[in-house]
């Protein structure tokens, strides 16, 4: 079967659907049976599942405390009026969703992780750095991050130490992250509803108390790039696991509507729960407030302990993403069977331990940790995701059976990638960096650029992809 050009894998005509099922097409494994596969291809007698199914699965774990605090971050930190904050918000998420429509189609294709895909890009040898590097970053950084925001939310509620509050959210993420891939999928199913129930009455109080109309306190363009490249930095950060929860779809699945249900639901949500913390961060904190308190403080108490108690499972359904998509990354490392014994369920257990640590030391000042991995981690998303893309371009025509041969064969390079990517890194990063530890030469001249890194490490990579790749000799 040859593939089609990227621009119809969006647009073209579905494919016609697999056969009716009795059961339900989302979930065919009993909700309790470990599930076996690693980063291996999924055999088409396993494919299961309706597109449809990737809506909730994206759009539920956006729907918590850490989506709304990039909207606090754009008007209380960087000083954005509420108007450019939505401006900056909605763009940042839109241009990360787009490109996360476009990766999950490869799910159904290939039927392998978006780590195996890398392979592509990057080689076998080379995809163990960006296969390494999304490890750490979805199975302790994402992690931590999402699971603090819950422990925060349990800890308001019912008053036990923070550090009792994270060990119990992590216990239960770990066993449905281990469990795998189709408990995520109904997990994330059934959160869905719960979770946009109450944050959108908390968003319709919130919306009534704010002061929409205030000026920002002059943070300016740069400001307007530091928003948006925190809300790119976080919509962007699931791409490289887009495929993740796609491949286990027929072959036949349409490609328009794997892209659009991935895309749509991470925009929605990303969208309308920050625009939401936007209205938020008019309204002063408290001092001393905890991130969750300043947030549910502005409302009545019966909706604060529903909001909170939606933090919870809202940092809950993105960490069970994040550890379940760190260790199917870990398992991409290797195009061999994993060894008896650290297969994927016990990679799980190990992420989620390392990421536990991580959260553990970032009791004390989660904001702040917060807000610098929020803008660090498009650093590294932005030029992985320039040489992603041009690959999938540069394959449009490629016939399917070759791109899994390719997929398959440790003798597969691809150095052009590699050099793509850390030639975005290096450039970027040091010139155009604006953070507290480290501000780059340019910014520190120009403090107007606010931080370009997102976007020069994008085109950088993109460019020199593009110029340097070469279409592979097939033996």
């Amino acid at each position: 079967m040859s593939a089609r050009p990227l621009t119809e894998a969006m647009t073209s005509t579905p494919a016609p659907e697999a056969p009716p099922r009795t059961e339900d097409p989302a979930i065919t494994r009993p909700a309790g049976v470990v599930e076996t596969s690693g980063a291996e291809p999924v055999p088409e007698a396993e494919r299961h599942g309706h597109p449809r199914q990737l809506l909730w699965t994206w759009a539920a774990p956006q729907v918590g405390w850490a989506t709304a605090y990039i909207g606090v971050l754009a008007v209380a930190a960087f000083g954005l009026g509420f108007t450019e904050a939505v401006v900056a918000l909605v763009l940042g998420a839109a241009l990360g969703a787009v490109a996360h429509g476009f990766l999950s189609v490869d799910g159904p294709r290939f039927g392998v992780p978006q780590m195996v895909l890398g392979r592509l890009s990057f080689g076998h040898k080379g995809n163990a750095l960006p296969s390494t590097v999304n490890a750490l970053v979805a199975g302790i950084g994402w992690f931590a991050m999402n699971t603090l925001g819950g422990a925060f939310a349990l800890n308001s509620l019912t008053g036990l130490p923070p550090l009792a509050c994270l060990l119990i959210l992590v216990a239960l993420e770990v066993v449905v992250g281990y469990v795998g891939h189709d408990l995520v999928h109904r997990f994330e199913r059934y959160a869905l509803p719960v979770l946009a129930v109450i944050f959108l009455l908390a968003g319709v109080w919130i919306f009534k108390g704010a002061h929409l109309g205030q000026a920002g306190s002059g943070g300016g363009f740069g400001a307007f790039l530091l928003a948006f490249s925190a809300s790119f930095g976080f919509t962007a950060g699931w791409n490289p696991c887009a495929s993740d929860y796609a491949r286990y779809l027929p072959r036949t699945t349409s490609a328009r509507a794997t892209g659009w249900y991935s895309g749509l639901g991470l925009f929605l949500s990303v969208s309308v729960v920050s625009v939401i913390g936007a209205a938020s961060g008019t309204v002063l904190a408290p001092e001393g407030a905890s991130p969750t308190d300043a947030f549910t403080g502005q409302l009545p108490g019966w909706l604060a302990h529903l909001t909170l108690l939606a933090i919870i499972l809202g940092g809950m359904a993105a960490s069970t993403l994040n550890v379940y998509s760190a260790s199917v990354s870990l398992a991409s490392l290797t195009a061999r069977a994993l060894p008896r014994g650290l297969d994927r369920a016990t990679l799980t257990a190990l992420t989620g331990a390392v990421g536990t640590i991580a959260a553990w030391a970032s009791l004390d000042d989660a904001g702040h940790a917060f807000e610098s991995f929020l803008l660090v981690i498009a650093y590294w998303t932005a030029p992985w995701l320039g040489v992603v893309l041009v690959e999938q371009w540069r394959r449009r025509r490629t016939p399917d059976t070759l791109v899994a041969r390719r997929l398959s064969d440790p003798r597969h390079t691809n150095a052009a990638g590699l050099i793509a990517l850390l030639a975005g890194v290096a450039v970027s990063v040091p010139l155009f960096s604006h953070q507290e530890m480290y501000v780059g030469p340019l910014p520190a001249h120009w403090p107007g650029l606010g931080d370009l890194t997102c976007p020069v490490g994008f085109a950088v990579s993109a460019l020199l992809h593009a110029l340097l790749a070469r279409t592979p000799k097939e033996s």
